[in-house]
């Protein structure tokens, strides 16, 4: 079996860090709805629920191995008004976060349990990095007004 003090941290890294992103992004989404952005506000709710569900399944697993789950501490994060300066940052999170999970995939190839939870959460991230990217392209194209009116 890979290393599972390794793996037993990581999903403790998960479990830590995307349950301040799933908080961020409920905010986000209340901002967004606020503002009248219904479509953003709606994508970034069912963004923060699924993020919430892999919490939970790395909580389970963490337990399933024998690990002790903390409930780390967070640190403070942005709240934008703006919602392109939410998308670029929120896009700069998934690259960085892919980097580093494509580690913790590796490391669980030889648990199965753990490398199937973490490989269903990389391409869901994946996902969100790539329409991240679509969005940045489509607003260079038609223009922050233009795309701000799709949001509606």
């Amino acid at each position: 079996m890979a290393n599972q003090e390794k793996i037993i941290e990581g999903l403790q890294t998960i479990v830590t860090d995307l349950a301040q992103q799933a908080d961020g992004h409920a905010i986000q989404s209340k901002i967004f709805y606020a503002e009248g952005f219904t479509k953003l506000g709606a994508k970034y709710a069912e963004h923060a629920s699924e993020e919430r569900g892999y919490v939970d399944q790395c909580v389970d697993r963490i337990l399933d191995l024998g690990g002790e789950v903390k409930n780390g501490a967070k640190k403070e994060t942005p709240v934008c008004k703006d919602p392109v300066d939410w998308v670029k940052y929120d896009l700069q999170v998934s690259i960085d976060g892919l980097a580093w999970l494509k580690t913790l995939v590796e490391e669980a190839r030889d648990d199965y349990t753990t490398f199937d939870i973490l490989k269903k959460y990389y391409q869901d991230e994946e996902e969100d990095m790539y329409w991240g990217q679509q969005q940045l392209e489509l607003i260079e194209c038609i223009g922050k007004q233009n795309w701000l009116l799709q949001q509606l």
